[in-house]
Formats: structure tokens, sequence, C-alpha cells
């Protein structure tokens, strides 16, 4: 199956109580994490919460911009939808 490409802009707050993932708008979300921001730890758990939120391998998600900022830019790789 062909896969596609999805970019999504991500807000993180790390050190929140819960993790969580809320759409602010479409291709916009807000990402909420335990981990604190320090050697990658919040960047690595933002992918395993996106991967748990869209029931994708953690293959599938990779952080294209932002490894050292709150605002990233997520690449998603989604299945093509057949259009029959």
């Amino acid at each position: 199956m062909e896969r596609e490409k999805i970019f999504l802009t991500i807000k993180v707050h790390p050190r929140a109580r819960k993790r969580s993932v809320e759409e602010v708008k479409p291709g916009e979300y807000k990402v909420r994490v335990l981990s604190p921001p320090a050697r990658g730890e919040a960047n690595k758990e933002v992918i395993e919460t996106l991967a748990s939120h869209f029931d994708l391998p953690l293959s599938r998600i990779k952080i294209v911009r932002g490894m050292k900022s709150r605002h990233k830019l997520v690449e998603i790789e989604v299945d093509k939808k057949s259009t029959k």
C-alpha cells in the first residue's frame, strides 16, 4: 500500500500532569508530555504520544524542524486511501 506524508504543526507542553494530544485547528496540535525538555526526552515522548494518538508505529513519525523548540513541524506517514 502506498503512503503519503502529512505535516503537522505541534506546540509542545513539557512537564505536563498527563499526556494528551489536542487539535487546535486542522493541521495544528497541542501535545502535552510528562518529560522535561532535556536530552531529547520530551521529543521522544512527543513521537510516542502522537504514535499512540494516531495508532501508528513510531517509525512513521518524525520531527522535521524544531528539535530544540516548543514549536515543531512533524511529518507523519499515513496509508493512502484508495479512491474508487
